[in-house]
């Protein structure tokens, strides 16, 4: 039952995020389309609940990780603007492998979207075994993939941790 509320209060966020009204009619029609989003996919596995964000060092992290990741965006869409607007900077694209630290699933898919979401850098694979991250980066860091690490996905890697740090046993 609890993982049923759990997918019920994520696909009741989505929804609300991805219609941003505060129309009666519209919330209603979202939450019953949320209860039935939850019970499809509750056999499919656990979900992590989302009041685990009351927490208040979890939820000072997930606000922080957002300021960063939001920071991160504006200041790659500046350079490649600069870019655009400067043809005659040197442009450094193609595939860099980067470094991870990561191994969770949940912490995998944070820093993969996270990074991609910025104009800099699209993951395009994972190699979970080798402890490595692919992306294509429009201006392709120097270094080994410990210093690709830093520049790409280490920041976010290190705060998503700390959203992390009770991660085993309680959900």
């Amino acid at each position: 039952m609890q993982r049923v509320v759990a997918l019920v209060c994520w696909a009741f966020s989505v929804w609300v995020l991805l219609t941003w009204t505060s129309m009666a009619e519209t919330l209603l029609f979202g939450a019953g389309a949320a209860v039935v989003v939850a019970v499809a996919l509750s056999p499919l596995g656990d979900v992590v609940r989302p009041w685990r964000l009351l927490d208040p060092r979890r939820l000072v992290a997930a606000v922080w990780l957002g300021l960063v990741a939001a920071g991160r965006v504006v200041m790659a869409n500046l350079r490649l603007s600069w870019r655009i607007w400067s043809p005659s900077r040197p442009l450094r694209s193609g595939m860099v492998i980067a470094a991870t630290e990561e191994s969770s699933d949940a912490g995998l898919t944070a820093v993969g979207l996270l990074t991609s979401v910025t104009v800099d850098n699209q993951l395009v694979d994972v190699d979970r075994a080798g402890h490595r991250l692919q992306y294509h980066a429009v201006a392709v860091p120097d270094g080994d993939p410990e210093q690709v690490r830093e520049v790409i996905n280490g920041p976010v890697e290190r705060l998503v941790a700390r959203l992390e740090y009770e991660r085993r046993g309680k959900r």
